[in-house]
């Protein structure tokens, strides 16, 4: 029953997707950007990290695409309450998990194909990486993606207008996306802001991923990404079923 049901909402959501190209591509515009135009700038530089200036950067720009992204999405939840569509959804006999999970994974699969898209464009530009790497990246992204779905959803049934929406998103996007150094490694800062960093929890999957694109998968970073990943996906995904079923959703 859960699966059927999470296969009718994923389809349905999927084909808005598909229907919408610019949607499709937008979402790596920024990651896309920092790509063509920072990326250039450390090249020769020496970052204090294993591999090229590329395969540090890289991973950044992929969970930077999960970061923005899963967190507004529930902006479309929004829109929908306004037009009736979760009012309708209240009668029906669809597991509530469902509604979630249906939503969450067609947003994994969207940011994991911009991801692929923009490795591509990385690969073109000089990044070597091992390819098995390169795949795990994409499942951190996944599970970044699934995650801040989840709370972004969870959020948007509490509130009931973009204005209260947005500032709290912004409020929790930028003081992550500086602290997990998407950009840089954090260790080339001073040493306060390092440990500081690390009570961000996207840290520790930057760090996994960076580990993983110069093929050290069995460090302590790959571990403790992949346990940060997947106990903030089952936390995330618990919070927003609780959400949809007090709201009826």
């Amino acid at each position: 029953m859960l699966v059927h049901d999470t296969a009718i909402i994923f389809g349905r959501y999927a084909r808005q997707t598909l229907g919408s190209k610019f949607q499709m591509l937008f979402g790596m515009l920024m990651p896309l950007l920092y790509l063509l135009f920072f990326g250039p700038l450390l090249t020769d530089l020496p970052l204090g990290a294993d591999g090229s200036s590329w395969q540090v950067l890289v991973p950044g720009l992929l969970l930077q695409l999960g970061l923005f992204g899963a967190s507004f999405a529930g902006y479309g939840i929004i829109v929908e309450k306004t037009y009736g569509v979760l009012e309708r959804m209240r009668v029906t006999p669809v597991s509530r998990l469902a509604l979630l999970l249906g939503r969450v994974l067609r947003d994994a699969l969207l940011f994991a194909f911009q991801a692929v898209l923009l490795v591509l464009a990385a690969v073109a530009m000089g990044l070597r990486a091992p390819l098995a790497g390169i795949l795990i990246g994409f499942a951190f992204v996944g599970l970044l993606s699934l995650s801040l779905a989840s709370l972004s959803y969870a959020l948007a049934l509490r509130v009931n207008t973009p204005q209260e929406f947005g500032p709290v998103i912004n409020a929790v996007t930028l003081p992550a996306m500086l602290l997990s150094g998407l950009m840089l490694p954090m260790t080339l800062g001073p040493g306060w802001l390092d440990v500081l960093s690390h009570f961000v929890p996207f840290r520790y999957l930057v760090d996994a991923v960076r580990a993983a694109y110069v093929g050290d998968y069995a460090s302590t970073q790959m571990l403790y990404g992949t346990l940060m990943g997947l106990g903030l996906s089952v936390v995330a995904v618990t919070i927003g079923t609780r959400l949809f079923r007090r709201a009826g959703a």
